[in-house]
């Protein structure tokens, strides 16, 4: 038998940080529509297709896990509730206690950690005024140009 993807220990990990769900509003006028597919079920589909790397679309139907938008969906709103970043502090909570996790080879990243002073205040740049250069493709500027090499001339003495 196959190994599943979300396993019972790891469902009781996760069904406690998952946004309760939405009741089913049915009423005279509004009948119909598919049921809600279980939260376990969708997070096996997210999982195989992170697993995999297969498009949403692809996930196969026999999985149980209903299409690839209803798993894409479930992982955005998951996401917006925050649970994947609770989800990384529950289970890093549980190796530390477990002193599963080697502190020695952690690495901190400034592009992951606030400066708290928000570091050195560099001084400001001078502003510098707008000066128009010189064209050499525009005829407009001809003039300019011979000016400035007359110029030149003179000034190296090769007139």
């Amino acid at each position: 038998m196959t190994r599943p993807l979300v396993t019972d220990e790891l469902w009781e990990i996760i069904e406690p940080l998952l946004p309760r769900p939405r009741p089913i509003r049915r009423n005279r006028h509004r009948r119909g529509g598919r049921p809600p597919i279980a939260d376990r079920a969708v997070l096996a589909g997210i999982v195989f297709v992170l697993k995999t790397g297969i498009p949403w679309e692809y996930l196969p139907q026999e999985m149980g896990c209903g299409c690839g938008m209803t798993c894409w969906r479930r992982l955005r709103d998951w996401n917006a509730a925050g649970v994947w970043r609770r989800l990384h502090q529950v289970l890093l909570d549980k190796l530390n206690a477990a002193d599963k996790i080697d502190w020695s080879r952690a690495v901190v990243d400034s592009a992951s950690v606030r400066a708290m002073h928000g570091g050195k205040k560099r001084a400001r740049i001078r502003w510098i005024g707008e000066s128009r250069a010189r064209s050499t493709t525009c005829w407009s500027t001809v003039k300019d140009v011979r000016q400035w090499r007359s110029r030149q001339l003179a000034r190296t003495g090769m007139t």
